[in-house]
C-alpha cells in the first residue's frame, strides 16, 4: 500500500475546490508546452521497392524537407496535415486517405511536436505545385538515394525507419517489428 503525504493530500483537496478556470490557469502555468506541427510523409503508390518519398526544398536551403507546417489555433493535426499537404504541393486529399503514421506523435527535444501521416499518391498523375516562396521545388526520392536532407526531417525519418539516421535494416524501410 502506497503512503500518502499528508502535504500533497491537503494540496490537492484545496486545488480541486477551486473554479474550473482557476484550475486550468494553473495547470497552464505549471505544464510544459509544447508547439504541434503536422507532418505528411507522401510515397509514390506506383514505385518499385524500396519506394519513392516526397520531398521539398525549401529557402532555408539547409536540406531536403517533408511537407509540413504548425497548426492554427484549434486546429486538428489531420486538417492541419492535409492543409500544409495542399499548400506546399498541390496535392489535395480527402482526409480519410491520410493515416496516422506509427508512432503518430514525435515529441522532439527543443520543444514541439510533430504528428505524422501517412499518404499514397500515384506520382505519375499527382501534379506538384509550388509556390516558389515558401517551397521551391517538390520531387519524388527513392528511400535508398535520399538528397542531403534537413537536420530535423533526418531525425524525424528516422522514427519510421527511413534516411541517414535509421537503424540498419532493408534499405530505406522500417525495420520489422
Amino acid at each position: 500500500m502506497a503512503r500518502r503525504s499528508p502535504t500533497r493530500a491537503i494540496g490537492y483537496k484545496i486545488f480541486y475546490r477551486l473554479p474550473l478556470g482557476v484550475r486550468r490557469q494553473l495547470v497552464r502555468l505549471a505544464v510544459p508546452k509544447y508547439i504541434v506541427g503536422a507532418v505528411t510523409l507522401v510515397r509514390d503508390a506506383e514505385a518499385a521497392e524500396p519506394g519513392r518519398l516526397l520531398l521539398l526544398r525549401q529557402p532555408s536551403g539547409k536540406g531536403w524537407t517533408l511537407p509540413a507546417g504548425l497548426l492554427q489555433r484549434r486546429e486538428a493535426p489531420l486538417v492541419g496535415a492535409a492543409r500544409e499537404l495542399h499548400e506546399e504541393t498541390g496535392i489535395e486529399l480527402p482526409l480519410e486517405e491520410l493515416q496516422p503514421a506509427v508512432p503518430n506523435a514525435v515529441v522532439h527535444a527543443k520543444g514541439w511536436v510533430d504528428m505524422v501521416f501517412e499518404a499514397r499518391v500515384p506520382a505519375s498523375t499527382t501534379e506538384l505545385v509550388v509556390d516558389g516562396a515558401e517551397v521551391y521545388e517538390a520531387a519524388w526520392h527513392r528511400l535508398d538515394e535520399l538528397p542531403r536532407l534537413s537536420t530535423a526531417t533526418a531525425r524525424l525519418l528516422a522514427h519510421y525507419g527511413i534516411g541517414p539516421l535509421a537503424e540498419p535494416g532493408p534499405t530505406g524501410t522500417r525495420p520489422p517489428a
